[in-house]
């Protein structure tokens, strides 16, 4: 819960800036109306459909309340104490007025009206005040008790809708409130504070709030179901927003636009176009209308599938039900595919618009320029826009997509030659473009010309943003211009800005980077006085920072403050611990003794006990209950340390779901603390059974705790996105590592040119910079990455590049015989087997033999195209050159033989290859199942697969995989699921690919509940390696 304190200022506002928005307040309030917030919030189910065109967004207050307030409020405020309450909290002052028997006339009902209506208001406003200025939950009870007030549900609502952008201050008022006799909270009190703990990524919080709704017997509205699924769709928990679409729809509540509107936003979010498109068109057949920017997620999320198709239906919809224009419609196609980065579909369709002659106007090509340079097509978007020089006129912001597009492709002098053309031409360059190639600069290290460029900027009359002064900041501070980068910050104020929170977080962490613990210390303070709270992460870095330069006091003092703002939970209550509560000082000082020892104690890496070890992991396997497990380890008298927690967590990957609950549990023990090398193992865990959220969590966690983060931790991030085919991703986060100034080892260069160039993912060009950039920092390949990397290249049709390769790393002095022997296996891998036997005949010409590994990587090839003749040939060939067969040579026998169907021939070559003490490998077996099974000989099959379990090789994934495959084909689906236990009992975890390979046979034999079966044992697997929050 420690977020939600963090994402609100912890500074108590004076009373005369509390921000109160016009709109909660009557016409008679005080409070001027310099008091709106501009900051944005969602649209709730309410509001109307919007499109952009349409009217200014409305501010974060207003849209707060269409998200959890009346549909058609009649008056803001509720009559003060002796007038009747409505059980559902909203009779009006005019009602109560209607109802009463007086004989007051319309002039003096309405002073009457009005006068109850000032006095709510002073209420709220009161009760606002003692909340957001009292520290201590005690003390704000007791002046809450002396008001001796009534607390309606309508001042509550208004007072915690006052309180929503200081989150932890409304959940104390809520939960001192819910306490009051006679009190009970409503729908609309629930819906407020369950929409706050949603916007601070709270969601065991709102979950616990949504608990308590039901047992206060308050029903669910529609803005409840909103605001769940709308905060789960954001931090992409696609599974509970479709949960709790589904319960909303079982509640009897039926959706509405703003709850299609929600989840829609919640698939785009995970680009899960399929469903996206159900819910769409079930959205338009309910003659909901869809809004241009729905639309154009829509849109941009089936072009990132691929869907084509679907775009273009799409875009007839938009013509037909929404009656926007061609031209409308036709831009926000070319805007999606360029989004996907579709540039080719983009070119046929800005082909198809010039054909019809629809309006193109300078946003449209602003659109495809873009897209052409961010798929590093800058020559193409040249080209575009000189051709539109001839109709329309270039303004900054195109010349700026060209820019961006240079400085992408690391063409800086090409950048600053068209800034310098922009201007000749009258044209100047948008700011942002400015701050873009300053950025830039500094990163190369171009002090100097960064500096003249801003200056240049200056004199141009172009007044710099705060981003771009935040910029400088940080390029200053990189350079150890620390007296300048305040000169800038001070500059910010100085121009009338108010520096933002980035400002600020940037500032601290370039200021701490470069070893300004003080400097850093300075503007942590200032920040605080800006009432503008720090994230954990920097709190973290100040006090790393501090720590490391001896500023022991300073980095108690930092750690006093934040573990003040922390969040405490205090039963089911959900109340916070008051800043004067004795427990409170007890945890203060627990914390202050850890980091104490933080600072003067390195734990020693102990030894750890094979029977703790085993213990252990027999707890975590032992139930499917946590708690059943955590009552277990607390009984325990197993002594903790860093080394038995990272044996236990690379024992239990089956049940790294407990793993990585008990690796939680464990880092919270007194005494004990996580390492580097228990986190690397927890991360490398969590990624394994591809619960990617949790594995940042861990590494920001780390960050947060102040560990040593080393390349290793980067690396074991980057594999475990490579191993689940997320090259993209790994690609991030390897320019991630680089930005943030850490080196990348052999082991980064090895693992991702690994998973580049695999089947899955595959990513030639980018393995080819990167495989040339691990040789320029003077790192050689080893054999497995090599022999990867040049089928790659072989199998992509670039043998050139392949055979360049091999040469260069020969002259850096890579032994020659093993180079060209995987290029030779690379070519005929790739089925390149004349390639292959051309450089066999030219290897004396560069000093090297063919050896036995050569010949095999030879039959092999041959043997797959069905040339027997040639390949025993070259089988004779190896005898007479006194070489021995390899095992490969008799498994590529084998095969062939059994593809063939010669059973009888395959047989005889494995007695054959035994008898001359050949010993078979786990793929020679695995080669005569597939041809037992083939011929129908199923015992048989069976009989090798026994035999590997008792005497060895034991199988593994790809033999049981392969038997799996194999079984199902022939009908012996149930046989399949039996594999798939086998697999899970010896420790191998099944794939998805597994699983509905029998689930998809046992469905054909008729056997569904078995198939049904699957699917939970599938769902288990999964419940159980991930990290349950």
């Amino acid at each position: 819960m420690r977020n939600f304190c963090r994402r609100f200022p912890f500074r108590s506002l004076p009373r005369e800036n509390i921000p109160i928005p016009r709109h909660f307040l009557s016409h008679h309030s005080r409070f001027p109306a310099r008091f709106n917030s501009s900051a944005k919030i969602p649209a709730s189910s309410s509001s109307k459909d919007t499109c952009a065109k349409g009217p200014a967004p409305l501010s974060l207050y207003q849209r707060i309340t269409e998200l959890v307030a009346e549909e058609n409020p009649t008056v803001d405020d509720k009559a003060s104490s002796g007038n009747p309450v409505a059980e559902n909290g909203r009779s009006s002052a005019c009602q109560i007025a209607r109802e009463s028997e007086s004989s007051l006339n319309a002039k003096e009902q309405a002073q009457a009206e009005n006068s109850e209506l000032e006095d709510v208001s002073l209420i709220v406003q009161r009760v606002t005040e003692i909340v957001r200025l009292e520290k201590s939950e005690l003390r704000m009870g007791q002046r809450l008790d002396e008001l001796d007030l009534p607390f309606s549900s309508e001042i509550v609502e208004k007072v915690l809708k006052r309180c929503f952008k200081v989150g932890h201050l409304a959940l104390r008022f809520f939960s001192w409130v819910k306490l009051q006799p006679g009190f009970c909270h409503t729908t609309q009190t629930y819906n407020v504070m369950i929409y706050i703990a949603g916007e601070a990524e709270e969601f065991d919080l709102m979950e616990k709030l949504v608990d308590e709704m039901e047992e206060d017997l308050c029903a669910k509205d529609i803005k409840t179901w909103t605001t769940l699924i709308s905060h789960y769709g954001k931090v992409k928990q696609i599974g509970k927003a479709l949960s709790t679409f589904e319960a909303m729809r079982k509640s009897g509540c039926e959706p509405d636009a703003g709850v299609y509107k929600a989840i829609l936003r919640a698939l785009f979010n995970v680009r899960k176009a399929e469903l996206s498109m159900e819910f769409y068109k079930e959205m338009v057949s309910k003659n909901m209308s869809v809004d241009a920017s729905l639309y154009q997620l829509l849109m941009s999320c089936l072009a990132r599938s691929g869907d084509v198709a679907a775009v273009r239906l799409v875009g007839d919809d938009m013509v037909m039900i929404a009656k926007l224009s061609d031209s409308e419609v036709y831009a926000c196609i070319l805007r999606s595919f360029c989004i996907a980065g579709r540039i080719e579909e983009a070119r046929k369709l800005f082909e198809e618009i010039k054909k019809k002659n629809l309006l193109v106007d300078l946003k449209v090509f602003e659109v495809l320029v873009k897209g052409l340079c961010r798929a590093s097509k800058t020559d193409d978007a040249i080209e575009i826009v000189n051709n539109m020089k001839q109709s329309l006129a270039i303004d900054g912001q195109v010349y700026g997509c060209l820019i961006d597009g240079f400085i992408r492709q690391g063409d800086v002098t090409k950048a600053l030659q068209l800034l310098h053309d922009m201007r000749e031409l009258g044209c100047l360059p948008m700011v942002s473009t400015y701050t873009q190639m300053i950025q830039y600069l500094f990163r190369s290290d171009e002090y100097g010309k960064a500096c003249e460029l801003y200056e240049e900027m200056l004199k141009d009359g172009i007044e710099p943003d705060i981003v771009a002064i935040t910029a400088m900041v940080a390029g200053h501070v990189r350079h150890n211009q620390i007296s300048e980068a305040w000169d800038a910050f001070k500059s910010m104020k100085k121009k009338g800005m108010k520096p933002t929170w980035k400002a600020y977080t940037v500032f601290i962490k370039e200021l701490c980077k470069a070893s300004k613990p003080n400097e850093a210390y300075k503007l942590l303070e200032e920040m605080l006085d800006s009432n503008m709270n720090a994230t954990n992460g920097i709190y973290h870095l100040v006090i790393s920072c501090l720590t490391r330069n001896g500023e022991l006091e300073k980095a108690r003092k930092v750690e006093q403050i934040w573990t003040s703002l922390k969040l405490q939970s205090l039963g089911n209550e959900m109340v916070f611990q008051s800043a004067d509560h004795p427990s409170h000082h007890e945890e203060h000082k627990r914390s202050n003794c850890s980091f104490n020892q933080g600072i003067n104690y390195i734990q020693k890496a102990e030894a750890y006990s094979e029977i703790d070890l085993k213990q252990v992991c027999r707890i975590l396997s032992s139930s499917t209950s946590w708690n059943s497990i955590l009552e277990v380890l607390e009984r325990s008298m197993i002594h903790f340390t860093p080394k038995l927690v990272e044996a236990v967590l690379h024992s239990c990957q089956r049940h790294s779901g407990a793993a990585l609950r008990f690796f939680s549990w464990v880092g919270k023990q007194s005494g004990y603390e996580h390492t580097a090398e228990t986190y690397n193992m927890g991360i490398k865990l969590a990624g394994s059974a591809k619960d990617f959220e949790h594995m940042r969590n861990l590494y920001q966690e780390m960050r947060r705790r102040g560990c040593s983060i080393t390349p290793n931790t980067w690396t074991i991030m980057i594999a475990q996105y490579g191993q689940a085919g997320l090259t993209e991703i790994a690609l991030k986060t390897f320019k991630d590592m680089k930005s943030d100034g850490y080196q990348p080892n052999g082991s980064t260069y090895k693992y991702l040119i690994l998973f580049l160039c695999g089947k899955k993912g595959r990513k030639v060009d980018e393995a080819i910079k990167l495989f040339q950039e691990m040789i320029h920092v003077g790192y050689m390949p080893d054999k497995e990455i090599l022999g990867f990397y040049l089928s790659s290249l072989c199998e992509s049709g670039k043998l050139m590049d392949a055979k360049g390769s091999v040469k260069t790393l020969c002259k850096r002095g890579f032994a020659k015989e093993l180079g060209y022997s995987l290029l030779i296996k690379s070519l005929c891998r790739a089925g390149r087997v004349e390639e292959a036997l051309i450089l066999t005949e030219e290897l004396d010409k560069v000093g090297c033999s063919i050896d036995q590994y050569i010949y095999g990587s030879l039959v092999h090839a041959l043997l797959r195209q069905g040339r027997l003749d040639e390949a025993l040939d070259k089988v004779e060939r190896m005898k007479k050159a006194g070489l021995s067969q390899t095992v490969h040579i008799h498994t590529s026998l084998i095969v062939h033989f059994c593809k063939e169907k010669q059973i009888g021939k395959a047989v005889d070559i494995f007695k054959k290859m035994r008898e001359d003490g050949c010993e078979p490998t786990i793929v020679t077996y695995s080669a005569l199942i597939r041809g037992y099974m083939n011929m129908g000989m199923i015992a048989d099959a069976w009989q090798i697969f026994r035999y590997m379990k008792v005497k060895g090789p034991f199988p593994d994934f790809e033999t049981y995989s392969m038997f799996m495959t194999c079984l199902c084909k022939v009908g012996r689906s149930e046989d399949g699921l039996k594999l798939i236990n086998e697999m899970l009992e010896c420790g191998i975890i099944p794939s998805a690919v597994n699983f509905r390979t029998v689930f998809h046979g046992l469905n054909r034999e008729g056997k569904q509940e078995l198939a049904h079966s699957v699917l939970q044992t599938k769902w288990l697997l999964k419940r159980e390696r991930m990290f349950l929050y």
